[in-house]
């Protein structure tokens, strides 16, 4: 192993092992803390994908020393921390105090904190995030119902969050080349945030960090980190996934994301002819929505062109009220037991293909399914690929989806590229 990374969502690690895939490497990605008996074959990589973003910061560093130790035995050269290119986070964590306990774990003091993702127009100006035109604070993320993001100042953001100093790498000085970087960052002290605004800026950094024992960004700081181990000899030309399969048998599409790239997605889908089967936090909490309902839903439904889609994808007012009600975690956490146990069903019934939109959503289902352990298929949207789980009696194509990746047309154009 060359390569061992840690994600605090499903999605998030998708799309980071989607990354290092087109770049050669050879990527196992496992769902949960590994244990130490775990096959990882001859993968280059491991992604191990937890669910960390949002639980107390003692229980994220918990899950994440336990999942470094085991990658650090089977031998991993580098660890990479990869968390949301919204910098997705509590005014607690769970950025800074993960990182920071990687950091004691490996006896080093200085890492870099780099979110960007210019292809889904995220990326790092003056220590500022920028989602496409808007300053994140600016941006739909500021009523995200779990993780609000209101200040756009990474510098700030992070400093509430770790006792280290948090410095600044910026893009003037990216610009001139990986010595020009390896130099300021050789003079940084603790976190550095470092601008970038394209991928080449994303390339100068990965070679900057080839000596790092520890990396965190978003998923895109990645597409430079491969280049090191190919140069250094360890990583083939020639390396990286066997081609995708897609196994047979129905398939469902399920949304937990309120996202507003998710509202647009979803609308797009009914406009395309998708049956649709809203979901009310408050009517399913009371009982007036029952997983049965949704069951006779689809199967009503067997017949179309492409299958249903459950969705609980509310604006932000509706979700306000739900989490009024129900509290803000027991409104999120009601959905995402509805859907997984809608999947959980439907995979007993022979379901082998499903479409999951929302990170903790895509959690929770891949958690009923079992699917613990897959492989890396092909693309339907930046950050965005198609998986296959590894179990050799019953395999299922999952395309899991971060609430704010993919096209507008995503549910339909990720259902017909298997089709």
């Amino acid at each position: 192993m060359l390569l061992g990374a840690i994600a605090d969502d499903l999605t998030g690690a998708t799309d980071l092992s989607l990354i290092l895939s087109r770049a050669g490497m050879s990527v196992i990605q496992v769902v949960g803390v590994p244990d130490e008996g775990d096959d990882f074959g001859n993968a280059d990589a491991v992604v191990v994908a937890l669910k960390s973003r949002t639980i107390p910061a003692a229980e994220a560093v918990e899950q994440s020393l336990a999942s470094a130790r085991v990658l650090r035995a089977r031998g991993a050269r580098q660890l990479y921390f990869k968390y949301c290119s919204t910098f997705d986070s509590t005014a607690e964590g769970n950025i800074g105090p993960v990182t920071d306990a990687l950091l004691d774990l490996i006896g080093e003091t200085r890492t870099v904190a780099c979110p960007a993702f210019p292809q889904n127009g995220r990326t790092v100006y003056q220590g500022h995030l920028f989602v496409g035109s808007q300053l994140l604070s600016d941006s739909p993320m500021k009523d995200h119902p779990l993780t609000p993001m209101r200040d756009a100042d990474l510098r700030r953001v992070l400093a509430a969050q770790t006792a280290r100093p948090v410095d600044l790498v910026a893009h003037a000085t990216v610009a001139q080349g990986v010595e020009a970087v390896a130099a300021a960052l050789a003079g940084a002290q603790g976190i550095a945030i470092t601008d970038a605004i394209c991928n080449a800026d994303l390339m100068t950094l990965g070679k900057a960090l080839a000596g790092y024992g520890l990396v965190t960004g978003g998923s895109a700081l990645a597409l430079g980190l491969p280049q090191n181990f190919r140069a250094a000899g360890l990583l083939a030309e020639d390396a990286g996934n066997a081609d995708f399969t897609a196994p047979k048998g129905p398939g469902i599409m399920l949304a937990g994301s309120c996202s507003a790239a998710t509202r647009q997605q979803v609308a797009r889908a009914e406009a395309n002819g998708i049956a649709t089967f809203a979901l009310d936090p408050l009517a399913i909490a009371s009982g007036e929505t029952r997983i049965e309902d949704a069951l006779a839903f689809i199967a009503a439904h067997a017949g179309d062109p492409r299958p249903p889609l459950l969705y609980s994808s509310a604006d932000p007012e509706a979700v306000a009220r739900a989490q009024e009600k129900l509290g803000r975690a027991q409104a999120g956490e009601v959905v995402e037991a509805f859907l997984s146990g809608v999947a959980r069903k439907l995979a007993e019934a022979g379901t082998r293909r499903f479409i999951v939109a929302g990170g903790e959503t895509s959690g929770a289902v891949v958690e009923a399914l079992g699917a613990m352990a897959v492989r890396i298929g092909p693309e339907i949207d930046p950050g965005v690929p198609w998986v296959v789980s590894t179990d050799p009696v019953a395999p299922m194509a999952l395309a899991l989806k971060s609430g704010n990746f993919g096209c507008e047309d995503f549910f339909a154009k990720a259902w017909d590229m298997l089709a």
